[in-house]
Protein backbone atom coordinates (compact mmCIF):
# COMPACT_ATOMS: atom_id res chain seq x y z
CA UNK A 1 0.00 0.00 0.00
CA UNK A 2 3.03 2.05 0.96
CA UNK A 3 4.43 1.60 -2.75
CA UNK A 4 0.79 2.55 -4.28
CA UNK A 5 0.87 5.66 -1.90
CA UNK A 6 4.17 6.67 -2.98
CA UNK A 7 2.88 5.86 -7.56
CA UNK A 8 -0.25 8.27 -6.71
CA UNK A 9 2.23 11.02 -5.30
CA UNK A 10 4.86 10.68 -8.53
CA UNK A 11 1.89 11.40 -10.65
CA UNK A 12 0.47 13.96 -8.75
CA UNK A 13 4.08 15.87 -8.69
CA UNK A 14 4.63 15.02 -12.52
CA UNK A 15 0.82 16.53 -13.47
CA UNK A 16 2.54 19.73 -12.02
CA UNK A 17 4.86 20.79 -14.17
CA UNK A 18 4.82 24.31 -15.97
CA UNK A 19 1.14 25.14 -15.36
CA UNK A 20 0.09 27.47 -18.84
CA UNK A 21 -1.39 30.81 -19.21
CA UNK A 22 -5.06 31.32 -18.25
CA UNK A 23 -5.66 34.23 -19.84
CA UNK A 24 -2.84 36.49 -17.78
CA UNK A 25 0.58 35.70 -17.25
CA UNK A 26 1.00 34.08 -13.83
CA UNK A 27 4.74 34.38 -12.90
CA UNK A 28 7.10 31.75 -11.88
CA UNK A 29 6.87 32.26 -8.44
CA UNK A 30 3.02 31.20 -8.77
CA UNK A 31 3.96 28.04 -10.11
CA UNK A 32 6.39 27.43 -7.45
CA UNK A 33 4.35 28.42 -4.88
CA UNK A 34 1.41 26.38 -5.52
CA UNK A 35 3.96 23.08 -5.73
CA UNK A 36 5.46 24.12 -2.65
CA UNK A 37 1.84 24.16 -1.20
CA UNK A 38 1.01 20.29 -2.36
CA UNK A 39 4.44 19.40 -0.69
CA UNK A 40 3.69 21.50 3.01
CA UNK A 41 0.26 19.78 2.83
CA UNK A 42 2.19 16.24 2.31
CA UNK A 43 4.83 17.37 4.99
CA UNK A 44 1.68 18.08 7.07
CA UNK A 45 0.85 14.87 7.62
CA UNK A 46 0.71 13.51 11.47
CA UNK A 47 -1.45 10.64 11.21
CA UNK A 48 -1.27 7.63 9.02
CA UNK A 49 -4.43 7.62 6.69
CA UNK A 50 -5.35 4.01 7.99
CA UNK A 51 -5.59 5.44 11.59
CA UNK A 52 -8.65 7.70 10.16
CA UNK A 53 -10.33 5.05 8.18
CA UNK A 54 -13.28 5.49 10.35
CA UNK A 55 -13.46 9.25 10.10
CA UNK A 56 -13.38 8.81 6.01
CA UNK A 57 -16.15 11.09 4.22
CA UNK A 58 -16.86 11.45 0.92
CA UNK A 59 -16.97 15.66 0.35
CA UNK A 60 -18.40 15.18 -2.79
CA UNK A 61 -15.38 17.63 -4.39
CA UNK A 62 -17.23 20.11 -6.81
CA UNK A 63 -17.55 18.89 -10.91
CA UNK A 64 -16.27 22.43 -12.03
CA UNK A 65 -12.78 21.61 -9.72
CA UNK A 66 -12.45 18.26 -11.63
CA UNK A 67 -13.41 18.94 -15.19
CA UNK A 68 -12.92 22.31 -16.21
CA UNK A 69 -13.79 21.39 -20.19
CA UNK A 70 -17.13 23.07 -19.59
CA UNK A 71 -15.85 26.25 -18.05
CA UNK A 72 -15.27 29.45 -19.64
CA UNK A 73 -11.88 31.18 -18.91
CA UNK A 74 -12.80 33.34 -16.05
CA UNK A 75 -15.20 30.70 -14.63
CA UNK A 76 -11.37 28.87 -14.32
CA UNK A 77 -10.13 31.43 -12.82
CA UNK A 78 -12.85 32.24 -10.14
CA UNK A 79 -12.96 28.59 -9.14
CA UNK A 80 -8.82 28.21 -8.57
CA UNK A 81 -8.88 31.58 -6.70
CA UNK A 82 -11.91 30.55 -4.96
CA UNK A 83 -10.35 27.18 -3.96
CA UNK A 84 -7.50 28.74 -2.72
CA UNK A 85 -9.25 31.22 -0.72
CA UNK A 86 -10.97 29.21 0.88
CA UNK A 87 -8.21 26.55 1.65
CA UNK A 88 -6.19 29.94 3.59
CA UNK A 89 -9.69 30.71 5.25
CA UNK A 90 -9.42 27.11 6.97
CA UNK A 91 -6.38 26.59 7.85
CA UNK A 92 -6.19 30.34 9.18
CA UNK A 93 -8.35 29.12 12.33
CA UNK A 94 -7.72 28.99 15.65
CA UNK A 95 -8.27 25.20 15.16
CA UNK A 96 -6.10 24.94 12.76
CA UNK A 97 -3.27 26.45 14.55
CA UNK A 98 -4.39 23.96 17.71
CA UNK A 99 -3.85 21.30 14.98
CA UNK A 100 -0.93 21.80 13.02
CA UNK A 101 3.08 22.89 12.90
CA UNK A 102 2.97 25.97 13.19
CA UNK A 103 6.05 26.08 11.40
CA UNK A 104 4.27 24.45 8.12
CA UNK A 105 1.09 26.03 8.81
CA UNK A 106 3.04 29.55 8.71
CA UNK A 107 4.65 28.15 5.28
CA UNK A 108 1.02 26.97 3.92
CA UNK A 109 -0.34 30.31 4.82
CA UNK A 110 2.69 31.91 3.23
CA UNK A 111 2.14 30.05 -0.46
CA UNK A 112 -1.41 30.13 -0.07
CA UNK A 113 -1.50 33.95 0.18
CA UNK A 114 0.61 34.56 -3.43
CA UNK A 115 -1.58 32.33 -4.82
CA UNK A 116 -4.60 33.70 -3.88
CA UNK A 117 -3.04 37.56 -4.97
CA UNK A 118 -1.65 36.03 -8.02
CA UNK A 119 -4.75 35.23 -9.03
CA UNK A 120 -7.11 38.02 -7.95
CA UNK A 121 -4.75 40.01 -10.63
CA UNK A 122 -5.91 37.32 -13.29
CA UNK A 123 -9.37 37.67 -11.97
CA UNK A 124 -9.74 41.37 -12.47
CA UNK A 125 -8.33 41.25 -15.85
CA UNK A 126 -10.79 38.92 -17.46
CA UNK A 127 -13.26 40.29 -15.71
CA UNK A 128 -12.25 43.16 -17.71
CA UNK A 129 -12.30 41.55 -20.79
CA UNK A 130 -15.16 39.43 -20.31
CA UNK A 131 -17.75 41.75 -18.42
CA UNK A 132 -19.59 38.77 -16.77
CA UNK A 133 -19.30 38.62 -13.06
CA UNK A 134 -22.85 36.28 -13.45
CA UNK A 135 -20.68 34.01 -15.25
CA UNK A 136 -18.60 32.79 -12.15
CA UNK A 137 -21.71 33.08 -9.64
CA UNK A 138 -22.69 28.90 -10.33
CA UNK A 139 -18.33 27.85 -10.00
CA UNK A 140 -17.87 29.90 -7.37
CA UNK A 141 -20.87 28.93 -5.37
CA UNK A 142 -20.12 25.18 -6.11
CA UNK A 143 -16.26 25.55 -4.27
CA UNK A 144 -17.98 27.63 -1.58
CA UNK A 145 -20.46 24.72 -0.45
CA UNK A 146 -18.06 22.09 -1.14
CA UNK A 147 -15.84 24.05 1.71
CA UNK A 148 -18.88 24.42 4.03
CA UNK A 149 -19.31 20.65 4.03
CA UNK A 150 -16.18 20.70 4.93
CA UNK A 151 -16.39 23.02 8.00
CA UNK A 152 -19.22 21.51 9.04
CA UNK A 153 -17.35 17.98 9.21
CA UNK A 154 -14.72 19.31 11.23
CA UNK A 155 -17.21 20.90 13.52
CA UNK A 156 -19.10 17.61 13.99
CA UNK A 157 -16.14 15.68 14.61
CA UNK A 158 -14.74 18.30 16.97
CA UNK A 159 -12.00 18.68 15.26
CA UNK A 160 -10.18 15.58 16.29
CA UNK A 161 -6.71 14.72 14.99
CA UNK A 162 -8.51 12.66 12.79
CA UNK A 163 -10.86 14.88 11.16
CA UNK A 164 -7.97 17.15 10.49
CA UNK A 165 -6.28 14.09 9.08
CA UNK A 166 -8.92 13.77 6.71
CA UNK A 167 -9.67 17.23 5.74
CA UNK A 168 -5.54 17.94 4.67
CA UNK A 169 -5.58 14.51 2.31
CA UNK A 170 -9.14 16.17 0.81
CA UNK A 171 -7.44 19.51 0.24
CA UNK A 172 -4.46 17.79 -1.30
CA UNK A 173 -6.01 15.45 -3.52
CA UNK A 174 -8.11 19.25 -4.29
CA UNK A 175 -4.90 21.21 -5.04
CA UNK A 176 -4.05 18.07 -7.99
CA UNK A 177 -7.71 18.58 -9.20
CA UNK A 178 -6.97 22.54 -9.42
CA UNK A 179 -3.43 21.12 -11.37
CA UNK A 180 -5.64 19.55 -13.93
CA UNK A 181 -7.92 21.99 -14.46
CA UNK A 182 -5.30 24.83 -14.84
CA UNK A 183 -3.65 22.95 -17.29
CA UNK A 184 -6.43 22.18 -19.45
CA UNK A 185 -7.62 25.58 -19.10
CA UNK A 186 -4.29 27.01 -20.41
CA UNK A 187 -4.69 23.75 -23.35
CA UNK A 188 -7.99 25.55 -24.33
CA UNK A 189 -6.40 29.37 -24.40
CA UNK A 190 -3.84 27.65 -26.49
CA UNK A 191 -6.46 26.30 -29.18
CA UNK A 192 -8.40 29.35 -29.19
CA UNK A 193 -5.32 31.63 -30.05
CA UNK A 194 -4.06 29.29 -32.94
CA UNK A 195 -7.26 28.84 -34.22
Amino acid sequence: MALLLSLLTALVMLSYGPVPSLGCDLSQNHILANRKTFVVLGQMRRLSPFFCLKDRKDFRIPQEMVDGSQLQKIQTISVLHEMLQQTFNLFHTEGASAAWNTTLLDQLHSGLYRQVDDLETCLVRAMEEEESALAIQGPVLAVKRYFWGIRLYLKEKEYSDCAWEVVRVEIRRSFSLSANLQQRSGRKDGERSSS
